[in-house]
């Protein structure tokens, strides 16, 4: 019903903060501070080595550019390395466009048919321009057999679990599913309202054990009996990319040892304040998804930012005048 409400505000009503602090709810709202807990600082004396190796299994014949998006949201958000694993058509031109990142290949130019790797990264993204080819549908299900790292299933990942249903049975527990509201409805069905959305939805992460971000505006993370509501994010951010730069983010986060539900809000927030941060200079009509990785450096300066005090000294004086 948000849509029907031009502005609301939030009014104190004199309830006991002790009691608000401590009452469990089954929705969160998540905002900077709720994060702040949860950041992991670098430490002076460290290397590539201690912040993770996140693998990005995606791409197709016109559809490389969605694993490089991903692939360099890894990188900016922070992790030690990245490695994608595309068709052969599609060596050259990631190699070119993102020199920091390792690229591995299947055999076939067009298409992942088979996934074959000699490292164990530790984290993975899967689905950003997978395509729903049957091969490609063999291909993951052999992946999800063997897998044992953090997981974040995106775009077709999601449309070929939708059509084989059976391989929802191989995902390990706190698998992240990031859906945008057309994969989430061929996951779940379909919905009367938005209650009963959010309904189906948690009754899906409860038996399956996973957690499902709802995208949108106002994204909604939803996992067990608890839905968090993101506070961040834009309708610039409403355009193609923006949630490959999501996927990569949150694999970045998992290959820096947060756990699963912290990369997850953590990600989500940063997403939405990078394309928030852009919407200074871009406006909402010229945000594109290359625009809001360039500004994850800037989210992750804002978390330390403390609003401006006014200058009591110019106030005094212009009272004084």
């Amino acid at each position: 019903t948000a849509k029907y409400t031009a502005n609301w505000e939030i009014l104190d009503i004199g309830i006991d903060q002790e009691y608000l602090q401590q009452t469990t709810t089954e929705t969160e709202l998540i905002g900077k501070h709720e994060l702040l807990v949860v950041y992991k600082p670098r430490k002076k004396f460290s290397h590539k080595g201690d912040y993770g190796h996140g693998l990005i299994i995606g791409g197709s014949y016109g559809k490389i550019g969605a694993v490089q998006l991903t692939a360099r949201s890894v990188l900016t958000i922070g992790a030690g390395l990245v490695t994608a694993f595309i068709p052969k058509s599609g060596y050259h031109s990631l190699q070119t466009s993102l020199p920091e990142a390792m690229v591995k290949t299947c055999d076939n130019d067009y298409l992942i048919d088979d996934i074959d790797l000699d490292f164990e990264p530790t984290a993975t993204g899967i689905g950003v321009g997978l395509g729903t080819n049957e091969l490609s549908a063999k291909a993951l299900k052999q992946f999800l057999k063997s897998n044992k790292s953090h997981l974040v299933i995106d775009a077709d990942g999601l449309n070929l679990l939708s059509q084989h249903k059976e391989l929802l049975k191989l995902l390990k527990e706190n698998t992240i599913l990031t859906p945008h509201p057309k994969e989430l409805q061929r996951l779940i069905g379909s919905w009367t309202d938005d209650f009963d959305k959010l309904e189906k939805t948690k009754s899906f992460s409860k038996k399956h054990k996973v957690i499902v971000v709802i995208k949108g505006a106002n994204t909604i993370t939803v996992t067990g009996e608890k839905y968090y509501i993101n506070v961040t994010g834009n309708p610039g951010m409403a355009t193609g990319g923006s949630g490959d730069v999501l996927t990569g983010i949150i694999v970045g986060l998992l290959c820096q040892n947060y756990n699963p539900l912290e990369a997850t809000l953590f990600g989500v927030y940063l997403h939405g304040k990078s394309g928030d941060l852009a919407l200074e200079s871009y406006g909402y009509h010229s945000l594109i998804a290359s625009t809001i990785i360039d500004h994850i450096k800037n989210a992750f300066i804002d978390l330390f930012s403390m609003p401006e005090v006014p200058d009591q000294t110019k106030n005094e004086e212009t009272n004084s005048n």
